[in-house]
């Protein structure tokens, strides 16, 4: 019976886009729309979102007033948001619509590509990953995440904090 339980638990955590073996995430140093840089490490005490999305995807741009949202309501307690706009993304749509969007959350370009390669090679957007306080990936979706599920493993990463 215990061994089903935990298969069960297996099977909806990898549905869900749970890590049963958390990794750690990349060392990343992202510089922002602004010329801001946000070093990852520099964020270790504290959950942080990094959201892969482009300008071109739908999903992408119906997820952000959502991933604002959550930004605005989780940010004054501990939590980063981190959206990096894909390669192939031109840089002036992307600031255009960061602008446009009144986006309160840093938006990254990544021309080379590099970002994507460490987060696991993302192709797919959008593409999400929540960091753990202590810098490991604890969640990781392709396409739009469960903002319910997202929220309460916020929650569950402030509370420990």
């Amino acid at each position: 019976m215990k061994r089903r339980l935990m298969l069960g638990m297996s099977l909806l955590a990898a549905g869900l886009g749970l890590l049963a073996g958390c990794s750690n995430a990349p060392e990343s140093s992202f510089t922002t729309v602004k010329g801001e840089r946000i070093e990852l490490s520099a964020l270790r005490g504290r959950p942080v979102l990094v959201t892969f999305w482009a300008s071109n995807c739908a999903s992408c741009l119906d997820e952000m007033p959502r991933l604002t949202e959550l930004y605005r309501d989780y940010h004054a307690r501990g939590l980063e948001v981190i959206a990096v706009a894909m390669q192939y993304d031109m840089p002036s749509q992307v600031v255009a619509l960061a602008t446009q969007r009144d986006l309160p959350y840093p938006v990254v370009l990544d021309p080379q590509g590099q970002h994507a390669h460490a987060f696991e090679d993302v192709t797919v957007v959008p593409s999400v990953f929540l960091l753990s306080p202590e810098g490991d990936i604890r969640f990781r979706k392709i396409g739009p995440p469960d903002m319910k599920a997202l929220r309460s493993m916020i929650n569950s990463m402030l509370a420990e904090t």
